[in-house]
């Protein structure tokens, strides 16, 4: 910072302005990482110019010596070096936390320049005197400036790291390598090619490794887009999914002239440099899809499709075969653990197994995970098992039928229960683990969520899911598990989905139904009572919700999953008297209005509400009481309203609640006074809520909570002082507040406080004197700049471990890894 000082120190505003102005220029065109952050800054600097030059023009006596005027000049300064800092780090940094700390910088550097904004605005209008109009200017131009003023997301959307991560080993795509790279690069004739082979052949692996290779790198930087079609694509669904990875507002559509209009100004925009999409999954009939993007035909734009299907007739073909020999033995051979330890096995065995796998890598590495460790009579069975039925011609039947051996052989129940609940999911679609706590905890008793987490580990052990850890920190296990994701490969989804339909349909233990438009099953229709414990309905952008009278008593768990603006539970839910937990998905991209809410209060065991995309509001039109309701989980919905307003009554609604999990809401501004009535509330998570400023001063009533978490709350700014009535809270998460300048001065008074999260709460400059009475305190997690804090008071807290974190960030969740 003193280098631009001495650099800049006689420079007046015009000329800093000019110069920060002229590094983000370059920054945004060279640089995605940071892209949207500074495109609103550049915003804010272009009405920041006419203001200015109205105050110069208006009172010519008025100079830098104003104390405002010299802040501003500060400001600026400091603003070039933290952009000329920015340029320095490059998209595919492996140091992801530098990304993060220099993203919450420029946060921080914005909402500063706002307060000297307004600051500036009243000093404009007191010290500018030459006429009425002046000033009517400068509070235009002051105006427009707080108009830009939206502090954009935290980077967790961004496109940084669009393209999915490899599997641990890749073998045998070398060559299909070179080859898609002579066909996409060197070939100017071609701009699309279609990369086909059966599901489970490794097209994803490959794309992923085109796209994170050196010369393909070199020519697109960071103008790489990977995105998962899934088998019923809307081309208006991609065009919003290219938008918002780009950090560009998400456009709405007409119709699908609109639609295609809004991509072809997507594509002229960044295609003014080389631009590769890769639309992978593309699944067969969706031809004209594939039509929409291969009329773009320019030396700029590369398309690369991967497809069960080979589309005739639209782009340049590339047909990727299965594994020789040597290359499948190889990943046996990893996926087994087979090494100098393996001499009991004969070597005839593994290539047996390997010779049923046909060469599909997805089938050798769940076969191979499944035998690892495990005895010769073990794999002699499976080389069995695996030698029955293959003699059918289709390859992806044998596939399913090789899998379903490994399945079968699964020496716990419950995880095999575990893999077919995930099927309760949309495909392509991220999993979150939270939900899938909510099922297994109602379904199978499980008594705390580290023992579901464990079970998505064992299923990821096995190749048969993957886990996603959007945020890692390897140093603590706090059972914050909204970050945690599981996805899964289609034929695998495919596999739990056929081993559910085993058996007449009235008698199977889960019921997972896709509905297309108002189409619904034969049996739905026949009015038959079901007997399933878990039932999942997907929907279509085509469901108009007039749902059928349903005969389900003994369902214990519903997971609903829509596209619509609009949806209402069905009226059958009231019949569903074992229903434990409910979960609703909105998979649109804005909040959907949900009614028939009201039907849940009918329901005397619920225990459990998840609700994503979802406006709150809509459910509080009518009524509610949740007398049984243990937890409710609100994930990226729509609450301000409600909770602004307060048209929830807490205590009546949920009398009963224990745990409220409020995460990525960013309508909420303040948390209202009424949840501090919720007296048996345990557990508080509120994360994620970037304009949370504020919480209720009353906090302290909840006398029986034992875990309150404030996870980057990134405008929060202070503690209530009635914390210290807390006397259960054990845990105190604040991680990542780094608008928090000060703790509660008597936190010491919080008598059970064991541990304290306070990493990147870089604004905290000092404890109040009262830490020293944390007489449980056992650990504290925060960064080497506020170590020094609690070092301090070392002598007096000797007990405690002082855990410096490192940040581990990987923002990869919105995308799933394939084979």
């Amino acid at each position: 910072m003193s280098g631009v000082g001495d650099l800049f120190g006689g420079a007046g505003l015009g000329t800093l302005l000019n110069v920060l102005y002229d590094v983000l220029k370059e920054l945004i065109t060279k640089n995605v990482m940071f892209k949207p952050l500074l495109k609103n800054i550049k915003l804010r600097l272009d009405s920041l110019e006419p203001l200015l030059k109205d105050i110069e023009k208006s009172n010519k006596k008025l100079d830098l010596s104003d104390k405002e005027l010299r802040k501003l000049k500060v400001h600026l300064e400091e603003g070039i070096d933290l952009v000329q800092k920015c340029k320095k780090i490059r998209w595919w940094s492996v140091l992801l936390y530098k990304r993060y700390k220099y993203a919450n910088k420029l946060i921080e550097w914005d909402a500063s320049l706002q307060q000297l904004l307004v600051i500036l605005k009243v000093q404009g209008i007191r010290d500018v005197k030459d006429s009425a109009v002046t000033v009517r200017n400068i509070e235009k131009a002051v105006s427009r400036i707080e108009s830009n003023m939206v502090i954009p997301k935290q980077p967790d959307n961004e496109a940084w790291c669009a393209v999915p991560e490899l599997p641990p080993l890749v073998v045998g795509l070398d060559f299909p390598l070179k080859e898609l790279k002579r066909k996409l690069l060197k070939d100017e004739n071609v701009s699309m090619v279609v990369l086909t082979a059966p599901g489970g052949c490794g097209k994803t692996t490959l794309a992923t490794k085109f796209c994170q290779d050196k010369d393909i790198k070199d020519t697109f930087k960071d103008n790489i887009f990977f995105v998962t079609v899934s088998k019923k694509p809307k081309l208006e669904n991609i065009v919003q999914d290219l938008y918002q990875r780009k950090g560009f507002q998400v456009p709405t559509f007409q119709n699908e002239v609109s639609t295609a209009t809004w991509l072809q100004r997507f594509l002229k925009e960044e295609g003014q440099n080389p631009l590769l999409i890769v639309l992978d999954d593309v699944w067969p009939g969706s031809e004209s899809l594939v039509e929409k993007f291969d009329q773009f035909k320019t030396e700029n734009y590369k398309f690369l499709v991967t497809s069960r299907s080979e589309f005739r007739g639209y782009g340049s073909p590339y047909y990727l075969q299965s594994l020789d020999h040597d290359n499948a033995m190889k990943l046996f051979n990893h996926s087994a653990s087979l090494g100098h330890k393996s001499s009991h096995i004969p070597k005839d065995l593994p290539e047996k197994i390997v010779e049923r796998c046909k060469g599909f890598p997805l089938a050798i590495t769940v076969v191979g995970r499944s035998l690892c460790g495990e005895p010769i009579e073990i794999w002699q069975k499976r080389e069995l098992e695996l030698s029955k039925g293959f003699s059918i011609l289709d390859s992806e039947t044998e596939l399913l039928l090789c899998l379903e051996r490994s399945l079968d052989a699964l020496d716990k129940e419950i995880i095999k229960e575990c893999f077919l609940d995930l099927g309760s999911f949309p495909e392509d679609q991220r999993i979150p683990a939270a939900a899938l706590i909510d099922i297994w905890a109602e379904l199978y008793d499980v008594d705390t969520d580290i023992e579901c987490i464990a079970n998505i580990y064992e299923l990821t052990k096995r190749s048969l899911a993957n886990l996603v850890v959007t945020r890692k920190d390897k140093m603590e296990g706090d059972g914050y598990y909204s970050e945690h994701f599981v996805t899964q490969h289609d034929v695998l989804r495919e596999l739990a989905i056929y081993d559910t339909k085993k058996g007449p349909v009235e008698h199977r233990k889960r019921l997972i139904i896709d509905i297309c438009g108002d189409k619904l099953p034969k049996w739905w229709r026949e009015q038959k009572q079901m007997k399933a414990r878990l039932l999942s309905i997907t929907t279509d952008e085509g469901f108009s919700t007039k749902w059928h009278n349903l005969r389900m008593p003994e369902v214990e768990v519903l997971v609903l999953n829509f596209q619509t603006k609009n949806y209402a539970l069905p009226d059958s839910v009231v019949n569903m008297g074992e229903l434990k937990a409910v979960i609703v998905t909105n998979y649109g991209f804005l909040p959907a209005e949900l009614s028939n809410f009201q039907l849940l209060s009918s329901l005397p065991n619920l225990k459990r509400i998840r609700l994503e995309r979802i406006s709150i509001p809509s459910i509080t039109k009518n009524p509610i009481q949740l007398a049984s309701l243990k937890k409710i989980s609100l994930f990226m919905c729509n609450i301000g309203q409600a909770f602004n307003n307060c048209s929830i009554l807490f205590s009546s609604a949920f009398p009963n609640l224990e745990e409220m999990n409020i995460d990525y809401c960013s309508d909420l501004i303040e948390l209202p006074a009424e949840v501090c009535d919720l007296s048996k509330l345990k557990k508080l998570n509120v994360t994620n809520c970037h304009k949370l400023s504020a919480l209720p001063e009353g906090i302290g009533k909840l006398e029986n909570l034992e875990l309150l978490r404030l996870r980057s709350c990134t405008e929060l700014s202070k503690l209530p002082t009635s914390m210290k009535n807390l006397g259960k809270v054990n845990f105190l998460d604040i991680s990542d507040c780094f608008s928090i300048k000060v703790l509660p001065e008597d936190i010491g008074e919080m008598s059970s406080l064991r541990k304290i999260n306070m990493r990147q709460c870089s604004r905290l400059q000092e404890l109040p004197p009262s830490v020293m009475d944390l007489e449980q305190l056992e650990e504290v997690v925060c960064d080497e700049e506020t170590k020094y804090l609690w070092e301090a008071f070392s002598s007096f807290l000797s007990n405690v471990r002082i855990i410096v974190a490192k940040e581990n960030i990987n923002l990869n969740w919105l995308h799933k890894t394939r084979f």
